[in-house]
């Protein structure tokens, strides 16, 4: 009988230990766009065991349609994405309840390009000149921000919505600059190409410094699973932190972990590079969030009526996490 009770003992010790340990949580990451150097951290935290380090089992995904990842957030369809602040706080203007929780890209890399042969090095050259947009109302906010710093108006120049042929509008002189390019994408691609280019980079002229991409969750998830929350940033920082040491060895890893994406190597290697001090800039640390760049953007989108008064910059961030 003793050695039954025994036994049944440490059957339930075996179990209750099972329990305890636990399976790795499943976690689904939506990135921004396809797989680039912007990403490079992420993957180095799968790769390098960061995650499972802390119990999460991550599935990094890029989207089906970028338009609809912060509703998917919302709904629980996926628990993380790397997004943009400012779309961050157009959505919850339109009630979305997601929040950022780190910081990745700390200055924008949202700008204004023209080729070096056009002589356009500064927003006062532009006067009379086509300037192409992709057509969205944030683009040409930071445009006509840029041209009043620099003493014009939008009534200056003609604005030309060319969608995202971006690079090829440049190229084939349909227009004279560009606003919505990255330059440290887009400005890779065109030197590439053979073209010389001078970018406007539009905290330079105006607009206030904002983070190009953040990471997202809903506030629901913060609520509920604050100890989840708190595991993934410490890795996903991580994972930053070891890019910024490595840079070339994170687009080694993005490419081996990505082998169906059309990766661009010359482009994200030579990006890389460019990224690395933005990843901590201004002397705040891999995923830092502060709170006056979320009041001085709000600030501006308000004045620029891209969001409502109602909207509260501090409700959109949370940056308790990952310390």
């Amino acid at each position: 009988m003793k050695k039954l009770v025994l036994l049944v003992a440490v059957i339930a010790s075996m179990f209750i230990a099972a329990c305890g340990s636990g399976d790795p949580e499943d976690i689904v990451v939506t990135l921004d766009w396809f797989q680039n150097a912007n990403h490079a951290g992420i993957y180095e935290a799968v790769d390098k065991g960061y995650f499972e380090d802390e119990g999460l089992n991550v599935s990094v995904v890029p989207p089906a349609d970028p338009s609809a990842i912060l509703s998917l957030i919302a709904s629980g369809e996926s628990d993380f994405a790397m997004y943009y602040q400012p779309d961050l706080l157009q959505a919850r203007n339109e009630g979305i309840p997601v929040v950022a929780v780190a910081g990745v890209v700390q200055r924008p890399l949202n700008s204004m390009m023209a080729l070096k042969s056009s002589g356009i090095t500064r927003p006062a050259d532009l006067a009379g000149k086509k300037v192409g947009t992709p057509g969205l109302p944030w683009n040409e906010a930071m445009l006509t921000t840029m041209l009043e710093a620099d003493g014009l108006s939008r009534d200056d120049v003609e604005l030309v919505d060319i969608g995202w042929t971006l690079n090829q509008s440049l190229m084939a002189g349909t227009v004279d600059a560009v606003i919505g390019v990255y330059w440290t994408h887009e400005l890779i691609v065109l030197e590439n190409e053979g073209y010389e280019t001078n970018v406007l980079l539009p905290d330079d002229w105006g607009v206030p410094s904002y983070y190009e991409l953040i990471l997202v969750t809903s506030e629901k998830t913060v609520k509920d699973r604050p100890e989840m929350v708190e595991k993934f940033v410490k890795a996903f920082n991580k994972g930053y932190g070891q890019a910024l040491d490595d840079p070339q060895g994170s687009i080694d890893t993005l490419i081996r972990l990505n082998p169906d994406a059309e990766i661009d190597e010359a482009v994200d290697r030579a990006g890389v590079d460019l990224l690395v001090p933005l990843w901590e800039s201004n002397g705040q640390p891999v995923g830092s969030l502060v709170g006056e760049r979320w009041d001085s953007l709000g600030d501006w989108m308000k004045a620029q009526s891209l969001i409502d008064t109602s909207v509260v910059p501090s409700d959109a961030f949370d940056s308790s996490f990952g310390d």
